[in-house]
């Protein structure tokens, strides 16, 4: 089940640059009313649980920063789209897979298995394969400082996930609760970040603000709360390398909404990346720990 609510979560997400191609707003306006919209159903949901939410202060408080992080993630993204075109940008973002692999093996002991290592080059070739990098327009007008944004882009999103996973994985407490705390660390994070966007806005508008409605109950109420219940409970190497899900499911739905025509490249990137993540579904991304049984303290019972 948890894996099934982390998969159902990233189906959500994956609608998010659908829902921004057709709001068109600019990288922190975007962020910004994502997370609005969102909290009319996160503050009900939480005020239903916040009597299991025993989260500490500390807790509650990493979880503001890691919504703050997403709100600079999602900036970053956008500015790197702007400048060397979503093919591009969406490789560079999802190298946090590795950068998320790391850290955890570093911080919490993580190690991943022989599989992982080997599966997660392979998925980010297939990743690559889908976000088109072969169209002679694949670098953009501005790839030096595009692509900067782009490694920004995942090493923000790899403390996200990291901050955001470690926030509850003590608790374990209601989903609700984590991500209400993080959604407002976003809104604030992109209002701060809208002081150096010039196209920032509060101004509605529609339709625009009809995508962004659907960007904020779809995208962050409905699918990372079921990511944030999956979270804490898998490795962090697993649920990033699940993420990777999301360009591959992106490519589908620009195909189905916008008519856009998938190459046979880009299909065979769909390949390998359902075949990697298969992969390391089935044999696991962490080695567990060997359990050494417990020294008896007597003769054996006959």
């Amino acid at each position: 089940m948890t894996r099934l609510a982390a998969l159902a979560g990233i189906a959500s997400i994956s609608f998010s640059a659908i829902f921004m191609r057709l709001a068109s707003p600019s990288p922190a306006t975007g962020a910004f009313w994502r997370a609005v919209y969102a909290l009319p159903l996160l503050v009900p949901a939480w005020l239903v649980i916040r009597g299991r939410d025993d989260r500490d202060r500390r807790s509650r408080l990493l979880a503001l920063t890691a919504g703050f992080m997403l709100a600079l993630d999602l900036t970053l993204w956008q500015m790197s789209i702007d400048r060397i075109g979503a093919g591009l940008a969406v490789v560079l973002a999802n190298v946090q897979v590795v950068l998320v692999g790391g850290l955890a093996w570093l911080l919490h002991r993580e190690r991943p298995t022989v599989t992982a290592l080997a599966v997660v080059p392979v998925v980010l070739v297939g990743v690559a394969m889908i976000s088109g990098l072969g169209r002679s327009d694949a670098y953009g007008s501005d790839p030096i400082l595009g692509t900067v944004f782009g490694l920004a882009t995942a090493i923000t999103y790899a403390v996200f996930l990291l901050a955001f996973r470690h926030s509850n994985r003590r608790h374990l407490a209601p989903a609700p609760g984590p991500i209400l705390d993080a959604t407002i660390g976003t809104v604030v994070g992109s209002l701060a970040l809208g002081l150096l966007d010039p196209d920032f806005t509060l101004a509605f508008s529609w339709p625009q603000h009809g995508w962004l409605i659907g960007l904020g109950v779809v995208v962050q109420a409905i699918g990372w709360t079921l990511i944030t219940v999956a979270l804490p409970r898998l490795a962090a190497l697993e649920t990033s390398v699940l993420l990777l899900l999301q360009p591959m499911l992106a490519i589908v739905w620009a195909r189905l909404v916008f008519a856009e025509a998938l190459s046979p490249l880009q299909w065979a990137g769909v390949a390998v990346v359902l075949g990697g993540i298969l992969a390391v579904s089935r044999r696991g991304t962490v080695e567990t720990p060997a359990v050494t049984p417990p020294t008896a303290a007597g003769p054996p019972a006959s």
